[in-house]
């Protein structure tokens, strides 16, 4: 009995290695060149955009894309180039906080309800009550209380994000607690916080990790929406919804204007779900 069940944590140390293994090949480590690729040419904007994000050029207005601005630039002359690797930055920033944010307030409020029969109760009520209402919706009501912003943009994506993972961890907790090997070890007197610690918790981050990658595209998404529609970022802040927006507003010009901010929301989009399935397909396998 207690051979069995000292193995199973180290089949969770393995499984913990592997999880990562998952992203060394194939659509895993796509996903990571295309989400690296972006990262790093918002961290690198200092240095390799050509102009300041909010410089206005005399007589560069609505210019198409040449050999001095790739991108073209704005209405008021400014480089949608360097625009747009400033707004990189800004939208990394709000999903690698507010993502992880909601993620683990979600997942301690998930890990609490399993213990508190009451407190589940009322947990389980209010994410019905956040789930109900569309994203948009919900940023509509938060701006017209605290006004647009980054702050604004990451509280939302908290808010949207709690419920999800609230549920997730609680539905994992509920599946791990009931399987055999959590069964022999509180045969043989196993404490329920030794339980947690060394079987619930390794073996229920798994669909949490596959969860946060797929939550940080729709990040993306929620930031991409709200400045589109004036609830996010606003000017002369660059952010790449913002940019879109503005890049629409001006394709009678030239439809390329568009083209540079909206290929970089692809692009990590299309990485972060490429992330997400190498993790899930990984988990499917075991």
């Amino acid at each position: 009995m207690s051979t069995a069940i000292s193995a199973r944590p180290e089949d969770s140390v393995d499984d913990r290695d592997s999880r990562w293994a998952a992203l060394a090949g194939g659509r895993g480590l796509v996903g990571v060149v295309l989400v690296g690729l972006v990262a790093a040419a918002g961290l690198l904007a200092p240095w390799i955009a050509p102009y300041a994000p909010d410089a206005q050029l005399a007589g560069a207005t609505l210019l198409p894309p040449n050999g001095d601005h790739l991108l073209g630039t704005d209405s008021v002359g400014r480089d949608i180039l360097s625009r747009t690797l400033y707004g990189i930055r800004v939208d990394l920033l709000v999903i690698f906080l507010a993502v992880p944010a909601g993620a683990v307030i979600g997942s301690v409020l998930g890990l609490a309800s399993t213990r508190f029969a009451l407190l589940d109760t009322a947990l389980q009520r209010a994410f019905d009550l956040i789930l109900a209402f569309p994203t948009i919706i919900l940023a509509i009501a938060l701006t017209m209380v605290v006004g647009p912003g980054m702050w604004t943009i990451g509280a939302v994506i908290v808010l949207a994000e709690i419920p999800v993972f609230g549920r997730l961890t609680r539905t994992s907790v509920l599946t791990v607690r009931q399987a055999p090997y959590v069964e022999a070890a509180r045969t043989v007197g196993a404490s329920e916080g030794w339980i947690l610690r060394r079987h619930v918790l390794p073996n229920s981050l798994e669909p949490l990790t596959v969860q946060l990658a797929l939550a940080m595209s729709v990040g993306v998404f929620i930031e991409g929406a709200m400045s589109f529609l004036g609830l996010g970022i606003t000017p002369p802040t660059p952010s790449l919804g913002s940019l879109i927006k503005e890049g629409t507003q001006n394709a009678y010009h030239s439809p390329l204007f568009v083209a540079g901010p909206l290929a970089v929301v692809v692009v990590l989009v299309l990485g972060l779900l490429l992330i997400s399935q190498s993790l899930a397909a990984r988990s499917r396998r075991r």
